[in-house]
C-alpha cells in the first residue's frame, strides 16, 4: 500500500499522541535526581518513548537526558532530531496551554509546533514506513531531547558523548521548504555595577521583566517611590496615551508599580512583537534620575537600543545576502539599587564571524563601565545548495506538495547546529503563520498529518 495511505490509516492515533504529549508541561525545571532539567522534560520523555515502544519500536531513554525509537540494524543511522522540552506558556491564551484542544481543525497548545507536534509525526511516518514494508538498508533513529528551548543543548551532547554521529537527517523545527542557512546566535548579559546612586526624591526600587532570553517579554515592571505618587501615575497615564504604550500605573504599599504589557514572540524574529522592557524604558527615561548610574543605564538603554531590533544604534547592525540583517532582542532585565543585569539574544548573519559581532559590541560598552557575563555562542550554520543531504530534501518535498523547494536562512537556531549532518525541514508551511513561543499556540490536523507523509518519504530517501 502506499506510504501516504499508510499515514492517513494512522491519522487518529498521531493526533491522539500529539494531545497526550502536549498535555505535559515541559518547561524546564529545578534539576532533580534521575531529572536533569527537572519533571517536566522526563516526564515529556517519557511520554514520547511509551508512544514509540506502544507502536513497536524498540526505545533507549539515556539517563532523561535524551532518548530514541529506533528501527532496522546496523552500525549506520539517519536521525529526525526533535524535542519535548517548551518554552513557558506566558499570557493571552484563548484556551488552555496544556489542554491540547483541537478546535476548527487546529490543535491549541504550547509545543504544537515547536517541536512536539512535528518529532511525533516524524515517529509516525517511520511507522508508515514499517506498516508498508518498505526496506531501509540504514538504521532509522528518532531522537527526543528535553534541552533545546534553554539555547545549551545539555541533552545532545550528552548523546554525543555515547553515540555515534548519524550519517543523515533532519530536524522538524522550523518551516519549509528548507533551511540550508541559520544563524549565529549569542546569549549573554550586559552588566553593570551601579555606585553613583539615586540622590532625590524619587527612586527606582527594581526594575524586572522577561522569561527567556529568546522570548520577545510580554511583561516587565518598576517599583518606584516617589511621595507624589498621584503625580506619577498620571504621568505614567499621559504617556500611554501619548505613545500607544501599554503601560498601567498603581499603587502598592508605599511604591508605585509600573506595568509594561507587550507581545511575545521568538527572540529570532523580534519584529513580530513588542517589547515589554523596551517600552518600560522609554517611559524611566523621561524621569528626573539625576546623574546617578541607574539614569545613566537607562540613558545608555534608550539611546543604543530603544525598540531596535537590528542592532544599529549598538554598531553591530550586521548584515548580508544569504540571511539578511542581525537580530537583537533584550528578553530579560533585572535592576535593583546595586545594578543591573540585561540578558540579550543577538543572531548575526551565516556568512559573519563571532569577532565581527564581539569586537564593536565590546567597543560599544567599554565607555560605559558596562561587562558582558555568561556568553552562550553558536557559530552560523550553512550548506551550500549542491550538498546531497539538501538535494534530497528538495526533490521529497517538491513531490510531496508541488511547490518548489527553495531554500532558507533563519535566525532561529536548531538542533542542526548541535549534530552533524542535520538540516531543519519544515513543519511550518509557506504562509502560515509562526506561532513558536506566542500565544494560541496551534498545528493544524491537516498539516501535522502532511508533516507525517513527507518526513516519511523522506526517511525512506534517506535511509533506502
Amino acid at each position: 500500500m502506499d506510504i501516504n495511505n499508510k499515514v492517513d490509516m494512522l491519522k487518529e492515533k498521531l493526533v491522539e499522541a500529539v494531545q497526550e504529549i502536549v498535555s505535559i508541561k515541559s518547561v524546564e525545571g529545578e534539576p532533580k535526581p534521575g531529572m536533569p532539567f527537572g519533571e517536566g522534560p522526563a516526564s515529556a520523555l517519557e511520554a514520547a518513548l511509551s508512544i514509540a515502544r506502544d507502536l513497536g519500536f524498540k526505545v533507549v531513554n539515556l539517563d532523561n537526558y535524551v532518548g530514541y525509537a529506533e528501527y532496522g540494524t546496523g552500525d549506520e543511522y539517519i536521525a529526525v532530531l526533535g524535542h519535548v522540552d517548551v518554552v513557558p506558556e506566558g499570557d493571552g491564551w484563548k484556551y488552555p496551554p496544556y489542554a491540547a484542544e483541537i478546535h476548527d481543525g487546529k490543535i491549541y497548545g504550547r509545543g504544537t509546533t515547536d517541536d512536539k507536534g512535528p518529532i511525533i509525526s516524524a515517529l509516525f511516518g517511520l511507522k508508515a514506513l514499517v506498516d508498508a514494508n518498505v526496506t531501509l538498508s540504514k538504521k532509522v533513529r528518532i531522537i527526543f531531547g528535553t534541552d533545546e528551548e534553554s539555547g545549551k543543548s545539555k541533552d545532545i551532547e550528552y548523546y554525543l558523548e555515547r553515540e555515534k554521529l548519524p550519517l543523515a537527517g533532519f530536524t522538524p523545527d522550523a518551516e519549509y521548504p528548507i533551511i540550508n542557512g541559520e544563524k549565529g546566535i549569542t546569549i549573554f548579559d550586559l552588566v553593570k555595577e551601579f555606585s553613583v546612586k539615586l540622590d532625590g526624591d524619587l527612586s527606582i526600587e527594581y526594575i524586572k521583566g522577561g522569561n527567556k532570553a529568546n522570548m520577545v517579554p510580554d511583561y516587565s515592571e518598576a517599583g518606584i517611590k516617589f511621595d507624589l505618587k498621584s503625580n506619577l501615575i498620571e504621568s505614567c497615564e499621559h504617556f500611554a496615551e501619548r505613545t500607544g504604550y501599554n503601560l498601567k500605573a498603581e499603587e502598592s504599599g508605599d511604591l508605585v508599580i509600573i506595568k509594561s504589557y507587550g507581545v511575545s514572540a521568538h527572540g529570532s524574529l523580534p519584529q513580530l512583537g513588542k517589547n515589554a522592557i523596551s517600552q518600560l524604558f522609554a517611559f524611566l527615561g523621561e524621569l528626573d534620575l539625576g546623574k546617578s548610574d541607574m539614569g545613566n543605564f537607562i540613558k545608555f538603554f534608550n539611546k543604543y537600543i530603544g525598540f531596535e531590533v537590528d542592532g544599529e544604534s549598538f554598531g553591530i547592525g550586521l548584515s548580508d545576502e544569504v540571511s539578511g540583517k542581525l537580530s537583537f532582542n533584550v528578553g530579560v532585565v533585572k535592576i535593583d539599587k546595586s545594578g543591573a543585569r540585561l540578558t540579550l539574544n543577538v543572531r548575526y548573519p551565516v556568512t559573519n564571524t563571532y569577532e565581527d559581532l564581539i569586537k564593536p559590541l565590546n567597543e560599544r560598552i567599554d565607555e560605559f563601565g558596562i561587562i558582558v557575563e555568561n556568553m552562550q555562542h553558536q557559530k552560523p550554520l550553512y550548506f551550500p545548495e549542491d550538498h546531497p543531504l539538501i538535494k534530497t530534501l528538495q526533490k521529497v518535498y517538491t513531490e510531496q506538495t508541488g511547490e518548489e523547494a527553495k531554500l532558507l536562512s533563519i535566525g532561529g537556531g536548531t538542533y542542526a547546529k548541535e549534530m552533524a549532518n542535520i538540516v531543519a525541514f519544515g513543519p511550518i508551511f509557506p504562509g502560515k503563520p509562526d506561532l513558536d513561543h506566542q500565544p494560541n499556540e496551534y498545528i493544524e490536523v491537516e498539516d501535522l498529518v502532511l508533516n507525517a507523509k513527507i518526513y516519511a518519504k523522506t526517511i525512506q530517501e534517506l535511509a533506502k
